[in-house]
């Protein structure tokens, strides 16, 4: 499988335009996707990441999810209210430490998991990781490149591809 840059190239696209064009169709794809998630089952790929990692796990704790999402527990917290105000979760106090707390799924939470449609993130990880490592390590090198080019490379991000601030504001259900 060779990379080819053919689609977006031509005699009168520069280098700069190629990369700009490439990030824009990259924003456009998880927009596009976020809005058939939205329709299907009402809510953010970030919202359905959050279900699917309780749904694989008994009892996570929100420090557990704050730290394989990769963002605040501040940020996990807000997730999680807004989650459990839609009543796909609910928060429970652990029978082995009564001072943890435990996210468990509610049964619309379980159906939500079930009918969301196969996220944008899981068809990129099937493709990256049937890439070369050398593919890999390239594409990352140059992801955290770009990153850093748009003073991004320390924002809260989940490992999740969204087309949104992971902190929505107080409009955004």
């Amino acid at each position: 499988m060779g990379l080819t840059f053919d689609a977006i190239s031509g005699p009168d696209v520069d280098r700069t335009d190629q990369s700009l064009i490439a990030l824009r169709r990259i924003l456009r794809a998880t927009e596009l996707y976020g809005r058939e998630l939205a329709r299907t089952a009402g809510l953010t790929p970030v919202q359905v990441r959050v279900l699917q990692i309780v749904a694989m796990r008994d009892g996570v704790t929100p420090k557990e999810l704050s730290a394989q999402m990769g963002v605040s527990q501040a940020t996990v917290s807000t997730l999680l209210d807004r989650l459990s105000a839609k009543g796909m979760l609910r928060r429970e106090r652990s029978s082995r430490d009564r001072r943890q707390t435990n996210v468990v799924l509610t049964d619309a939470g379980q159906e939500a998991v079930g009918r969301a449609p196969d996220a944008l993130q899981q068809q990129y990880v099937r493709a990256f990781e049937g890439l070369e490592d050398w593919e890999q390590a390239m594409i990352v090198a140059a992801l955290e490149r770009v990153a850093s080019m748009l003073n991004a490379a320390d924002l809260d991000a989940a490992p999740v591809l969204d087309h949104g601030e992971i902190k929505r504001g107080p409009q955004a259900h």
